[in-house]
């Protein structure tokens, strides 16, 4: 069954549904003239109102400030310099709490105990820095609670609502935790480690006097341990996995108690709880909906009125209403009703091994009709022989981020088209550990592309895939492995699809955000230093070698993109047009690092697939 781009890369019907702090009344983000937008209705039905009226930018977040008030996020053409407004529940009263030029700003803590008040942090002071304000919802009266010195790139609060902790980089390189029992204190320092060392404050115990964290100070895999944060040694080791760091924790503010542990699994997260209650209750929403994963979107402030998420490899998602109280769950909304699940396709969890030993967990999604057998090799559900797919293999963007598994429309558009999609986990992929993520550094270009390699090579020997129709595609970081795969391994692919990926990686690092230049010296270490490992940067920057390249490439970016400038594709493409090199070029004038708006998702994709069509 065909499905046409506006189908897969339109906008939600309906998403980002949320619950006011009473339970009373639901919120979610449907478009209006193109744009994602707020509604609000009654928890228990009835008409839905249009609170916001945004045209030019879709909202980017939002949240309940209480019963009776929301606040939103929004930028302005993609740069990142998101303002924050408020609206009534009714819609009245809409207005920009932080209406100041080239200043983005952050929510710290929505002080769900203070009426009308919350903490917001803004580098209005200074582009590279950010201080943490009290914003008064009423008046718009802000109030500077610290003065950040210019390396404190993160604060903490208390259950309380008071600022506690503060995380400093020092010397550029060392991370440095800052604490104060009260607010009357000044912050002193309590451990300095190297970056690659990590003790990450989760949460305060509900005394507010100890602390849950994330760390993985002496072992490779973060584990959830508790500590004094006055000392920030570690007094309990609470929960650790032999595969995977800990991604997260469940707190219950009504409860004021840990609920449970998870890690991000390779087919399905793993979770630990320290509450029998909350195990019981997860289990019972679990089953009724088998074969899908149901998690918790959003609950009232009794904890007894939530939305729940339920979704899968096959579809966008669906939302429904669980009213604790009476044990009864209604539908709210399909998010994507006219994408029939049966048409979708599964994302299939595999693993393969780098050249130099390391196990590398990735998914492969295979055209409607095709399957893995318990080998992993191809074959037809129709029992007809399989032959080799045309593949196109999706490295991640971060590059310290992660696939995992669920839907995505770009993937099922793609396999709806005929291709195979590859997604890799390689080095440097976070949620493996500390010596996983450290075997990336310095190694763009190098191992880190090795390993997506790695990946097209199991997929031949497989006999997943064709061996001359290889394609690579992907964003940001992935749109640099996509450069460097037909820079590097000229003959390994067909075609290549770099969407607002890196080209030079000295221009690159000299373009970043203000707010990333406390972490340049990291930076330096994770990739390399222009000076020091000026040699390797040259060697690994794409743009720089633009006469190996053989195969057709087609790049994408928004003109605005904070964090990898429009630079990074104009070197490129010209210099690939001054080799007589195909390449195709789409820049949009209203977007920022990738496209946001649905119109211009449609062009991007609709030159995709034709651009596949001609050179797969």
């Amino acid at each position: 069954m065909y499905i046409s781009i506006e189908d897969f890369f339109r906008n939600s019907e309906s998403s980002g549904y949320q619950i006011s702090p009473s339970g009373a009344h639901i919120s979610y983000l449907a478009p209006y003239e193109g744009r994602m937008n707020i509604f609000v209705r009654p928890a228990e039905g009835g008409e839905a109102v249009r609170i916001t009226s945004e045209t030019d930018r879709s909202v980017a977040g939002y949240m309940w400030a209480d019963d009776s008030r929301l606040l939103f996020m929004k930028d302005t053409g993609g740069d990142e310099n998101f303002r924050l407004y408020g609206v009534n529940l009714d819609g009245s009263d809409s207005r920009c709490y932080t209406d100041f030029p080239d200043v983005r700003v952050g929510i710290l803590d929505d002080l769900e105990e203070t009426p009308n008040e919350i903490l917001i942090s803004m580098n209005r002071r200074h582009a590279e820095v950010f201080d943490p304000y009290r914003l008064n919802l009423q008046t718009g009266e802000l109030t500077l609670l610290a003065e950040n010195p210019g390396n404190i790139q993160g604060w903490m609060t208390d259950h309380d609502g008071r600022l506690r902790v503060a995380t400093a980089i020092v010397d550029g390189i060392n991370t440095q935790l800052l604490y104060r029992d009260t607010e009357d204190e000044d912050f002193r320092p309590v451990l300095t480690t190297n970056f690659k060392e990590t003790l990450n404050f989760l949460e305060f115990t509900p005394d507010n006097r100890k602390v849950y964290a994330a760390t993985n100070i002496g072992r490779d895999k973060m584990a959830l341990v508790l500590v004094d944060p006055a000392t920030c040694r570690e007094e309990t080791l609470l929960f650790e996995h032999d595969t995977y760091d800990v991604s997260g924790i469940t707190y219950s503010r009504c409860r004021k108690k840990l609920l449970s542990v998870f890690c991000m699994g390779h087919s399905e997260p793993v979770r630990h709880y320290f509450d029998e209650e909350e195990k019981a209750f997860k289990e019972r929403l679990r089953a009724l909906f088998p074969g899908k994963r149901c998690g918790i979107a959003d609950m009232s402030k009794d904890e007894t009125k939530y939305i729940l998420y339920v979704g899968s490899d096959r579809t966008r998602g669906t939302y429904y209403f669980y009213d604790d109280t009476t044990d009864v769950v209604s539908h709210i909304a399909d998010t994507a009703p006219w994408l029939p699940e049966e048409e979708m396709v599964a994302m299939h969890p595999v693993v393969y091994t780098s050249r130099d030993g390391l196990r590398i967990e990735a998914y492969l999604s295979l055209p409607k009709g095709y399957a893995l057998d318990e080998t992993n090799r191809l074959v037809r559900t129709d029992g007809a022989p399989a032959h080799p797919l045309p593949v196109v293999l999706h490295p991640h963007g971060g590059p310290w981020a992660r696939d995992r598994w669920g839907f995505d429309s770009s993937v099922q558009f793609l396999c709806n088209r005929g291709y195979a999609v590859f997604q890799m986990n390689f080095r440097g992929s976070t949620g493996y550990g500390r010596k996983f993520l450290e075997a990336s550094y310095k190694q763009w270009g190098l191992k880190m592309q090795d390993d997506i390699t790695d990946g097209a090579e199991w997929l031949k020997m497989q006999g997943i895939a064709d061996a001359n129709r290889l394609a690579i595609y992907g964003g940001s970081y992935g749109g640099y492995a996509a450069l460097a795969g037909v820079t590097f391994t000229p003959d390994l692919y067909a075609c290549a699809i770099d969407y607002v990926g890196v080209s030079n990686l000295f221009t690159f690092m000299e373009t970043i955000p203000p707010y990333w230049k406390p972490m340049l010296e990291m930076l330096y270490e994770e990739v390399g230093h222009p000076q020091h490992d000026y040699e390797q940067l040259a060697a690994t920057s794409p743009a720089l070698h633009a006469d190996k390249i053989k195969a057709p490439l087609f790049i994408a970016q928004g003109a605005n993109d904070p964090r990898v400038n429009k630079a990074e594709s104009d070197q490129m493409v010209e210099a690939l047009r001054e080799r007589g090199i195909a390449v195709e070029y789409m820049v949009k004038d209203d977007e920022g690092h990738g496209f946001a708006n649905e119109e211009n998702r449609f062009d991007f994709f609709r030159a995709m697939e034709k651009f596949l069509a001609k050179h797969l």
